[in-house]
């Protein structure tokens, strides 16, 4: 909490000077507006953070918060639904004004489940797979992300998984492999690791192609999730290194305190982020 307050108390000011800018002059408001679009980090919206809600309340949800890009679970469409469901769903966000720009978290144990999940992205018609691929299937998964040319984001799950559970353990299993084949960095997850998100960032930035954002208490393994801002990652220290880095992926909120009601809070994990952003930026320009 005192990383909430003493950030919000520094940013203020510049929050404020960044609403006001454009109403003084059209063609100020314009360059700023200009400079904002060339710096802005790509904002999404994990599935998870709808799994508990329909598709109409999902885009509804969306339409609120106002971001327009989403990576799609398979709560929505199971992993073997035909092309016509697929288009169906695919249809129904398109239609709203939302574009899906990748699939999972999808776990592949067999060689069987990459062919399922390398054709189902291809058919959705994205270019990323948020996956969980076994150690003995990277080999074949390596082959297929060159077949198809889909990415595949390795996440990384904390202490609980077997495999993957730091970005550092993503990242020695696949260094040597394709570039195709990078790290959805679960800011999370990695601060239940006891690591530092913005560490982790800019230690694996060069194979770091998504990121789920969200904010734990405690950097332990039973820590729960909270509103953005009101754990204890260090959030303004994270932009500051994606932007340090220039990061080009999605920052995808994935926010899991309340799966009923998801609204409330994750509109403020986006106002906490846009705000860090607008401050961060701020101090770039």
């Amino acid at each position: 909490m005192s990383n909430r307050r003493s950030f919000l108390k520094q940013a203020t000011i510049g929050v404020t000077a960044t609403g006001i800018a454009p109403l003084l002059s059209h063609a100020r408001g314009a360059k700023i507006m200009q400079s904002n679009a060339v710096n802005r980090l790509q904002l999404g919206i994990a599935g998870y953070t709808f799994s508990k809600s329909t598709i109409q309340q999902a885009i509804a949800i969306m339409q609120r918060v106002n971001i327009k890009t989403f990576s799609l679970k398979d709560v929505f469409l199971p992993l073997n639904s035909n092309k016509a469901k697929i288009d169906e769903v695919v249809g129904a966000f398109n239609n709203a004004g939302i574009s899906i720009y990748a699939v999972g978290v999808i776990y592949m144990k067999k060689k069987e489940d990459a062919d399922q999940a390398f054709e189902y992205a291809k058919m959705v018609g994205v270019d990323m797979i948020v996956g969980s691929p076994v150690y003995e299937l990277l080999p074949y998964v390596e082959q297929k992300a060159k077949a198809y040319n889909i990415r595949v984001a390795i996440h990384n799950h904390g202490p609980e998984d077997p495999e993957y559970p730091t970005p550092g353990d993503v990242y020695k299993h696949i260094k040597n492999l394709d570039s195709r084949l990078g790290l959805c960095l679960d800011i999370g997850h990695t601060q239940r690791d006891n690591i530092d998100p913005a560490t982790a960032y800019l230690q694996f930035a060069d194979r770091i192609i998504d990121m789920h954002i969200k904010d734990v208490t405690g950097p332990v393994k039973d820590a729960e999730s909270v509103e953005l801002g009101r754990g204890i990652i260090d959030i303004p220290a994270l932009v500051k290194a994606l932007y340090k880095k220039g990061y080009k992926g999605h920052c995808s909120f994935e926010y899991e305190k309340d799966a009923t009601d998801p609204l409330p809070g994750l509109s403020e994990c986006v106002g906490y982020f846009n705000g860090v952003c607008a401050t961060v930026n701020g101090h770039h320009a």
